[in-house]
């Protein structure tokens, strides 16, 4: 079996119910075929569809980067999503089918660091259990600090005792003063300066990395990854001109660059609509950007020649874009 950017079926062989409700689910193929090679940060892209409801939506990889008989996920559910979450936690069951592109990797492994401290809030721990994994394979230094609401709450810690990381594993319970992170003590213990990998919710990923440029960790050296993120659809009118179809539409707040595009008939491909994947990056021709992402590095913003169309706007009146 190959991924590429091709959608293939794979079967639910396993669903277990986690503590804080989160569905970690175990995925094979039909035929029981070897699965796409995946390395450790790499997710899923899952098409999730019932109903109204027609989404796509990212889940990181925790399985062991090294198996390739099966692929492991951890679904949330969120009371507060767009429907993707809630609806698949409701008809993921064991022996149905999920329509899966991937893997696919924006948030690799440096695995040449000679120390990595995993930074993994809730959910967000997902990637840095395969991080674990891996990095425990390549014999490197390294600590996870998983943080949790309480330890009844605190998903995964079965298959955290099963692949042998708890040596290496630091939970952190928010219920607990005994267990906190001391975020401070933990970077000033580094041996030498690390390679940081956060992920989880916006403020934790925001107080992880404030505290690692406060200790001069360069940016190069700190890595994150985003599950989902509020869109800022409000700003001023803009005309968008799509320069290979020759079409030109108005983009009022409230709107989006890609379904304008859309209901004028120019195809643009789109997943997370939460400038987080990816998917809907396109080329920038003319005009000023006003990035609202967090797919792109700061350099790429810098250099204006790309956007995320599902969420970005323009700074001024016109932008033309290769489309």
């Amino acid at each position: 079996m190959t991924a590429d950017n091709q959608t293939y079926p794979l079967v639910i062989d396993q669903r277990i119910d986690e503590p804080g409700g989160i569905a970690r689910l175990r995925l094979r193929s039909p035929d029981g075929s070897p699965l796409p090679p995946f390395t450790a940060g790499a997710h899923l892209d899952v098409h999730i569809c019932d109903g109204e409801i027609d989404l796509w939506r990212q889940y990181s990889l925790c399985s062991d980067p090294a198996c390739n008989a099966f692929y492991e996920i951890g679904v949330l559910r969120d009371p507060n999503s767009r429907g993707g979450s809630e609806t698949l936690h409701r008809i993921a069951r064991e022996g149905g089918t999920l329509e899966i592109e991937g893997p696919r990797n924006h948030f690799p492994l440096h695995e040449e660091a000679p120390q990595s401290l995993l930074f993994g809030g809730g959910i967000g721990v997902t990637p840095m259990i395969a991080m674990a994994r891996r990095l425990q394979a390549l014999g490197k230094e390294f600590t996870l600090h998983y943080c949790t609401r309480s330890r009844s709450l605190t998903a995964f810690q079965s298959e955290v005792e099963a692949a042998g990381l708890s040596d290496v594993v630091v939970y952190h319970y928010d219920d607990d003063v005994g267990t906190t992170l001391d975020l401070h003590a933990e970077l000033a213990g580094a041996r030498e300066e690390p390679h940081i990998y956060v992920c989880g919710p916006q403020g934790f990923m925001d107080w992880v990395i404030s505290h690692a440029q406060a200790f001069g960790i360069s940016d190069d050296r700190i890595h994150r990854e985003f599950f989902s993120a509020s869109v800022d659809v409000s700003g001023d009118v803009f005309e968008v001109v799509a320069e290979k179809s020759g079409v030109s539409v108005s983009v009022s707040a409230g709107d989006t660059i890609a379904k304008a595009l859309s209901r004028a008939g120019v195809k643009v491909e789109v997943k997370c609509e939460e400038g987080v994947c990816g998917t809907c990056v396109a080329d920038v021709l003319e005009g000023e950007i006003d990035h609202r992402d967090h797919f792109l590095t700061e350099d790429e913003k810098q250099e204006g020649d790309m956007m995320c169309v599902c969420c970005s706007r323009a700074k001024g009146k016109r932008l033309v874009l290769d489309l």
